[in-house]
């Protein structure tokens, strides 16, 4: 090996040097060298100096080999190694989508983590308030980024109990059963009574105690401030007795008094296989009498985020009527649709997301104003998903792996190798993608 390649390596890193001796010495070799600078900037005190200041020695084995840059942007996301137990992070370059390190999902241990890597400047990561506590905590410049998926999803989720809380408005428009079953009658006595003792001035436990209720049920119905909120469109599956449910209305109508038992008895004769109780919860329930509901809040709520040019066109017609016949349903849907065209970061949509928050505060959508609360919370982590290129779905996907690994183990071994499967070999760590 040539001498200036070998100081090269052995002294990489440092300004260039100007060889004075080199002295073989057994297994040794000793290399005298100096700076080409006479005078230098101590580390310690920042004074120029032409004194040396001391000595250093360095071996082969000193040369850092296949290490890796510090990251820049790093998306961090967690998974389940057993679920509501134990939980840990994946933490990847963003940029590179190489995984760096798993650690446990404890704000401490992710705190801990950051600090030993400074040079981090943007963290993607999910609505965690433990990830952004940790990061505000051992990073306070770095840029917080929330991801995009996630929002939207929250969103869905705030659209979708909206439109079961408006089921009652929407619904007229199908030919759905009348609100007249004992499941409505039950919710519209249980609406008064939780009402009644709210007004007495008791609390949300005391009046779960009372009508031995859960206390999520009981808050569920104090939200709503009127009873018509709590019905909703029944749901029901296929039955056996469809194919006969025309029969049925005929019979029914030419003998309001007919004994359900011969009814039976007919459509058995028609090729009915089912039994006897079927028959009875089928009318008792009203499906005798009205059409089973063609949509239910789950598929309006999908037509709604839906984008309008993957729609077939009857079902446009039908998300048209479904929203006329509701004021709330057609607010709901304009502020999905403005809240959509956010998710393609511009500059501009931090004015936007502004005033989509105070539009959303003068409307009667309750689920809505909770979903912009936690923006509010987390405004500015939401803001840069809104205006940056940056994305945690890379995390995201690294993590769906993960699990896969996770899934093969079944158990068979602990967090240590789980590691090691998911973090690339140190000699393949620069070429390594995900």
């Amino acid at each position: 090996m040539d001498v200036n390649e070998f100081v090269q390596m052995v002294f990489s890193g440092l300004s260039p040097l100007v060889i004075e001796d080199v002295a073989g010495e057994g297994e040794r070799i000793v290399v005298r060298a100096r700076t080409p600078l006479d005078t230098a900037v101590c580390p310690v005190c920042e004074a120029s100096s032409g004194r040396v200041h001391g000595y250093h020695s360095r071996t082969v084995a000193d040369v850092p080999v296949n290490g890796r840059r510090t990251p820049r942007v790093i998306g961090v996301d967690d998974f389940a190694l057993r679920r509501r137990h134990r939980y840990a992070t994946v933490v990847i370059d963003a940029e590179t989508h190489e995984r760096i390190d798993v650690p446990d999902r404890t704000a401490d241990t992710l705190e801990a983590w950051l600090r030993k890597h400074p040079g981090v400047e943007v963290v993607c990561r999910d609505g965690s308030t433990t990830y952004a506590e940790a990061i505000r905590r051992a990073l306070p410049d770095a840029l917080q980024v929330a991801d995009r998926w996630h929002l939207w999803h929250n969103l869905c989720e705030a659209a979708l109990s909206e439109v079961k809380a408006h089921s009652s408005c929407w619904a007229t428009v199908l030919d759905a059963p009348i609100y007249d079953g004992p499941r409505a009658q039950t919710a519209l006595q249980r609406w008064h009574q939780i009402h009644d003792l709210l007004n007495q001035g008791l609390g949300l436990l005391e009046c779960a105690r009372r009508l031995q209720l859960a206390l999520n049920t009981v808050k569920r119905y104090a939200r709503a401030d009127r009873p018509e909120r709590m019905l909703r469109v029944p749901k029901y599956r296929a039955s056996l007795v469809d194919p006969y449910r025309e029969h049925l209305r005929k019979c029914r109508a030419e003998d309001p008094t007919v004994p359900v038992r011969h009814l039976f008895e007919e459509i058995k004769a028609l090729g009915y296989t089912g039994c006897l109780n079927l028959l009875y919860k089928y009318i008792n329930q009203g499906r005798a009498d009205a059409d089973r509901s063609h949509i239910s809040p789950r598929r309006l709520a999908r037509m709604l985020l839906t984008r309008p040019d993957n729609l077939k066109s009857e079902h446009r017609d039908l998300l048209g009527r479904l929203t006329a016949a509701c004021p709330e349903i057609t607010q709901l849907a304009a502020l999905i649709a403005d809240f959509a065209q956010f998710l393609t970061p511009r500059e501009g949509n931090a004015g936007g997301l502004s005033d989509w928050i105070v539009q959303v505060r003068t409307t009667d959508l309750p689920h809505l104003h909770s979903f912009a609360r936690g923006l509010d919370r987390d405004r500015d982590a939401v803001i840069a998903a809104l205006t940056l290129p940056f994305s945690n779905g890379p995390t995201e996907g690294v993590n769906t792996k993960t699990k896969r690994i996770a899934r093969q183990m079944h158990g068979r071994a602990g967090f240590t190798l789980l590691s090691h499967r998911i973090l690339p070999d140190s000699s393949t760590l620069r070429h390594h993608r995900m």
